[in-house]
């Protein structure tokens, strides 16, 4: 198993070495993978390219399309490398991820999902910037298929600002650049680490993502579409409890924000904003003076108790209308939900992202 901490040295000895190697974990892809693997022939970029790919326990027919291309592909100029293995049952995706780069040769890496098409421009103009920004995840803006599905979370990943790739990491969206539109260089890669290898059900990317940032990682994303992002039941993202992904988020939070403020505020008396005042550690619950709201009847209720602590008297927290309270903030109220409403109120007080408020929805 590969360790964080493990040097990533480019592999196999001999041979031409990449300048760019496409990292593409497969498992039972045979539905999309003609369509991922022809949007890899048809790039752009005139430099030495690779495909690495590692199949984990297919049992389709992702193999024989894969050696189909792996013809193709080479007759074109582009190297190919395949690993895998046929087990019973799968080793998951930071597992498939870790041992495609690990046979790969690139000095940088392009993240794919054998689901996904990219756009011709797509190697060429990442590694444009990660050449400027080599401490950096490169992302991209992505169009979605179907277009209807997720169109709140789309919107977030296309519109986001550059200051908000940074401040918006603790939302419940996850990694500000999606994983399939990520490029880097291999030297930060091996930098920050391997994915975490535990296999269906662990947010392997958001593991990295945060481990990258904890290490003076940037954000930066091409504002470009370069990436066909597919949305379906199979989707390896879909297996991740919202249970795990929430004690991620939180822990983050206390360890990236809540220890520079000495009080704060939590934007939301409902139920993610008292859901996130019971998961806070004790010394952090103690840091919130006060939530609150636009409803009236909460704000007429005056406060929330908190019924489960240990403590005596039990925590009562004022309830304020959001004009009498305090900033810092952390927001508990969904982006782009209620018609620009919730929106208009925060840019009423004034108030600066990522200083006076951070974002946890």
């Amino acid at each position: 198993m590969l360790a964080r901490g493990d040097s990533v040295a480019a592999a196999p000895p001999g041979g031409p070495r990449a300048h760019v190697s496409i990292i593409l974990p497969v498992h039972n892809a045979e539905r999309w993978l003609d369509d991922c693997l022809r949007s890899v022939l048809h790039q752009d970029f005139e430099g030495i390219m690779e495909l690495s790919i590692f199949n984990d326990a297919s049992k389709d027919k992702s193999g024989t399309i894969i050696e189909k291309w792996k013809v193709k592909l080479e007759a074109s100029g582009i190297l190919v490398v395949i690993g895998g293995h046929d087990s019973p049952s799968p080793r998951g995706v930071g597992y498939s991820k870790n041992q495609a780069i690990a046979q790969s040769s690139g000095a940088y890496l392009c993240f794919l999902d054998s689901d996904d098409v990219m756009t011709p421009q797509r190697v060429r103009l990442q590694l444009e910037a990660a050449a400027q920004h080599p401490t950096s995840i490169i992302g991209c803006q992505v169009r979605r298929d179907p277009p209807d599905s997720t169109e709140r979370y789309t919107r977030w990943i296309n519109q986001m600002s550059a200051d908000q790739l940074l401040t918006q990491v603790f939302t419940s969206n996850g990694p500000t650049v999606i994983m399939p539109t990520w490029f880097c260089s291999r030297a930060w890669f091996s930098h920050v680490g391997w994915f975490d290898e535990g296999g269906q059900g662990v947010p392997e990317d958001l593991l990295f993502f945060q481990e990258h940032l904890r290490r003076g990682g940037r954000v930066v994303r091409v504002d470009r579409s370069l990436l066909l992002y597919r949305y379906h039941p199979q989707a390896a993202s879909l297996s991740v409890l919202e249970g795990t992904i929430w004690t991620l988020r939180v822990r983050f939070l206390e360890e990236r924000v809540l220890p520079y403020w000495a009080t704060f505020t939590i934007w939301n008396a409902g139920k993610q904003g008292r859901r996130l005042y019971r998961s806070l550690e004790a010394a952090n619950r103690q840091k919130v003076v006060a939530f609150c709201d636009v409803d009236e009847r909460k704000i007429k209720k005056g406060f929330y108790c908190y019924e489960d602590s240990q403590e005596r008297p039990k925590p009562r927290v004022p309830i304020l209308h959001f004009r009498a309270a305090q900033p810092p903030f952390i927001i508990c109220v969904k982006l782009d939900l209620t018609g620009g409403a919730f929106e208009d109120n925060l840019r009423s007080l004034h108030l600066q992202e990522g200083q006076d408020f951070f974002h946890f929805s």
